[in-house]
């Protein structure tokens, strides 16, 4: 079984609200080794997480390997006050303060750094943000002092101008992805970033009710444009389903990322080792120094 490139455990797929609330005055043991569980029964063995600010990815790093799972983790993301990302994370106000919280992800033994750079889909209003990237300057200095330490780079991003800019300037990942044309995916071909698309966010809430389908069938197909391209110019593109966000369970979720890959691109055995070279490569780089 392919591993789950892209998850969060203080998430559990149906209410972030009351998961936040279980964690926050402390991490409870007991939802993360349901989520473990999960993932154990369907032989998934490797977990890449998103991080957060309550020390939930931390922990079930240090409990993953009771399910023989390989637990991969930031520790917590890191966006800048004002963007988009304290869902996840801690925030800095310029880039003394940053590179403060990469000084401390990696004391605390982070696999890599984790990076917001633009906002997230407005999910009733297809291809608008909730709100502007980060500018490129700031963009390259966040890789850099990132790389500086050794540590890979996984970034949360959105939109052409976040994406082209973390590609040209080094990050190792980029995360959803959404909103971008082939023009960027070339210059993500050309330096060889990593590609999670985490297409089971949008694919799995068509008919909940929830949102418009309209404008999910809409961002959708965008996505599906973007599968196609990373497919034709062989983008390293890994399967992360974001388990845990709004009905994309741990374990299920990458099961579901995988058949809409099928899907959209065929069931072949071209596919799949496409996939696991690519995951190969991920694990290889997203891990401690």
């Amino acid at each position: 079984m392919f591993g789950e490139c892209h998850a969060h455990m203080i998430m559990d797929g149906l209410n972030y609200r009351r998961a936040i609330q279980l964690h926050k005055k402390q991490v409870q043991d007991s939802a993360i080794r349901e989520h473990l569980r999960a993932y154990e029964r369907r032989e998934i063995t490797f977990v890449r997480d998103g991080g957060d600010a309550f020390g939930v990815s931390k922990r079930a790093r240090e409990l993953a390997g009771e399910y023989g799972i390989d637990y991969r983790s930031p520790i917590f993301a890191i966006h800048k006050n004002g963007y988009y990302g304290s869902i996840v994370g801690l925030g800095f106000s310029n880039m003394k303060e940053y590179a403060g919280l990469v000084d401390i992800a990696n004391a605390h033994g982070c696999d890599f750094i984790k990076i917001m750079i633009s906002g997230i889909m407005d999910l009733d209003h297809a291809g608008e943000l909730s709100c502007e990237s980060l500018p490129a300057e700031e963009i390259k200095e966040m890789i850099h002092i990132a790389h500086e330490y050794g540590l890979s780079v996984m970034a949360h991003t959105n939109g052409i101008k976040a994406a082209s800019a973390a590609a040209q300037y080094g990050v190792d990942s980029i995360e959803h992805g959404n909103f971008i044309d082939r023009e960027t995916m070339e210059i993500l071909a050309e330096h060889h970033t990593l590609y999670v698309p985490t297409v089971a966010t949008v694919a799995n809430l068509i008919g909940c009710g929830r949102y418009p389908d309209t404008e999910l069938s809409k961002i959708l197909d965008s996505m599906k444009e973007n599968l196609k391209n990373a497919w034709e110019l062989q983008v390293p593109t890994a399967l992360g389903s974001d388990a845990g966000a709004y009905l994309v369970p741990h374990g299920q979720g990458l099961l579901d990322e995988y058949h809409f890959f099928q899907k959209v691109l065929g069931e072949s055995e071209q596919l799949d080792t496409w996939l696991s070279d690519s995951e190969a490569l991920l694990r290889k780089k997203f891990c401690r120094p």
